[in-house]
């Protein structure tokens, strides 16, 4: 209760109180007027962007990482919005080194100094989910620790348990969020973190990637000392470069930016294409250099995965783009699963055409990637495409790699590069192996749909035999239609007895006003009677209309 608190006052310091409000949060917890009634003109001048960048630093590790995950996003996300979740930052203070030593020790189930023969009690660098420090082993192996936080896994399982929580909640009440399907944004959000709080899962991604590389000398990935390394503890070759955002160092240790910059994007380009598992983080602080051009990739807690068919889908989209086919474009995305029902066909095929001709005969070296990527997802945010997650972060890696490319060698064509593991993919769609698994895969379904068929018939005919056959016909927005219709008939009944009501009264009363002779009516309580009956019958009729919910 105590975090829906903090929530809450988070949402309404920065000027989202009313979203709180419409979810029903203020009816979860209690705080004073003075919180919810906060009107800070410095708040209002900052950008919607801004302003939730801010609520979620507010909040924390939890928060912050989902504004990270969101950041890869653009489908759902303004790119206003996506620009101010790029700033969010990871770095906090560092926890005390008695925590440190009590985490090693009592994962390793040994003391400290029985594992290390040195260890540096100050960290090289401090995250919201652990701190890494130096160390040597017995061995005399230089090794980087990498601990995480103490009482972590508590604070994000009560996070992502909440987060859940208010995802359920704005999908009842804001449309937004059920049209962007935020459930599922959440269930997504949250299988990323679990793996990056497993720093197990974190040394077998930087494995599977090493293996990759094994006979590429100009690629490195540290070392994992697997008997030292637990769900919380991660020990790993420590190895010292120079980043690749550092300009001055790469010229002062005589580091060639261009050989550089083309052994980076080739590796990437093989991890995506090729290998289907990439590291998904590329930033300058997780990849190294050394003198002789060597590339070093660290911090696998974030990777991404590309299944066969996500490929051969891919595959099929490059092929389109390739020869400006619009349709072809169009029929790529359907197999991606990105378009719904709800889409206007008509206007997405004009915006892709548009695309289409934006681009057209313009050479390969002139064309940016991050411009052509951007303007993709500017064409889904409009149209409310739903792209898929791994799709979403191959496309925010390769904005990265775009990005660190330019400093290194503006020059640099990476659509270029990108073009021979582009032509790979189609080689491999159309392989005649590959054609001839696909036929026979989809022989083995076909005969499964031949031999189950006279059996489905039979059974389909016994059960209308037995007169048990049912068909559903859902006709969309047909119950809505009747409840609209059935509420105008209640207001025109109570229009109409409100009416009859008026006339009864007036013709009883005009009566009563003209009849001035003594009569066995008049000695009748004529109009008391009237009135009575009157008032019963339209108190009936109003109260089996409000009953009905439908006024």
């Amino acid at each position: 209760m105590q975090r829906y608190r903090d929530i809450v006052v988070a949402f309404s310091r920065n000027g989202f109180g009313y979203i709180a409000d419409e979810m029903g949060l203020l009816d979860l917890v209690s705080l004073p007027k003075r919180i919810l009634s906060h009107n800070d003109y410095e708040i209002e001048k900052k950008s919607v962007g801004e302003r939730i960048r801010l609520i979620l630093e507010e909040l924390g590790p939890t928060f912050v990482k989902l504004g990270q995950f969101a950041s890869t996003r653009p489908d759902i996300l303004p790119e206003n919005v996506i620009r101010e979740l790029e700033k969010l930052q990871d770095d906090v203070g560092a926890f005390p080194y008695e925590e440190v030593r009590d985490i090693i020790e009592t994962e390793l189930e040994k003391p400290l100094e029985t594992i290390f023969a040195e260890f540096e009690e100050t960290p090289l660098a401090a995250a919201s989910i652990g701190q890494v420090h130096y160390a040597i082993l017995h061995s005399n192996d230089e090794v980087a620790v990498k601990i995480q936080r103490p009482r972590i896994h508590r604070v994000v399982n009560t996070d992502l348990e909440i987060l859940q929580d208010l995802a359920v909640l704005a999908e009842k009440r804001l449309d937004w969020a059920e049209r962007y399907q935020v459930c599922q944004i959440v269930e997504e959000f949250e299988k990323s973190l679990k793996k990056e709080l497993n720093y197990m899962q974190e040394g077998r991604s930087g494995e599977r990637i090493a293996f990759s590389f094994e006979e590429d000398k100009s690629i490195h990935v540290p070392e994992i000392y697997w008997d030292y390394t637990t769900d919380k503890v991660l020990v790993m070759e420590y190895v010292s470069g120079t980043k690749l955002s550092d300009e001055e160092k790469l010229k002062e240790k005589g580091i060639n930016r261009t050989t550089l910059a083309k052994r980076f994007v080739e590796a990437m380009f093989q991890q995506v294409f090729v290998d289907g598992f990439f590291h998904a983080d590329p930033h300058p602080g997780n990849i190294l250099a050394l003198p002789d051009e060597k590339i070093i990739f660290m911090d696998f807690g974030m990777v991404g995965h590309l299944t066969p068919q996500t490929q051969d889908d891919l595959g099929t989209f490059v092929i389109a783009l390739m020869r400006q086919d619009t349709d072809g474009i169009m029929k790529a995305l359907m197999q991606l699963g990105m378009i719904s029902d709800e889409v206007d066909m008509n206007s997405l095929y004009q915006d892709i055409e548009q695309l289409r001709l934006k681009y057209y005969d313009v050479p390969l070296s002139s064309v940016s990637l991050s411009e052509a990527i951007e303007d993709l997802f500017a064409v889904s945010y409009e149209h409310r495409i739903h792209i898929p997650s791994e799709l979403t972060l191959l496309g925010k890696t390769l904005l990265t790699i775009e990005g660190i490319v330019e400093k290194l060698d503006p020059e640099l064509s990476i659509v270029k590069m990108a073009e021979p593991f582009g032509r790979e993919l189609i080689k491999r769609k159309v392989h005649p192996k590959k054609v001839v698994g696909d036929m026979f895969k989809y022989f083995l379904e076909y005969k499964e749909l031949v031999t189950e068929f006279p059996s489905s018939v039979k059974k389909l005919k016994e059960v209308v035999k037995k007169g048990k056959f049912r068909m559903e016909i859902t006709i969309p927005e047909l119950d809505r239609s009747l409840k609209k219709l059935d509420r105008i008939s209640n207001r025109l009944s109570f229009s109409i007895v409100l009416l009859a009501f008026s006339i009864v009264m007036a013709g009883l009363l005009v009566g009563s006003a003209l009849v001035r002779q003594s009569t066995l009516l008049w000695n009748i309580p004529v109009i008391e009677i009237g009135f009575v009956m009157a008032a019963i019958m339209f108190l009936w009729i109003i109260f089996a209309i409000f009953r009905s919910g439908r006024f």
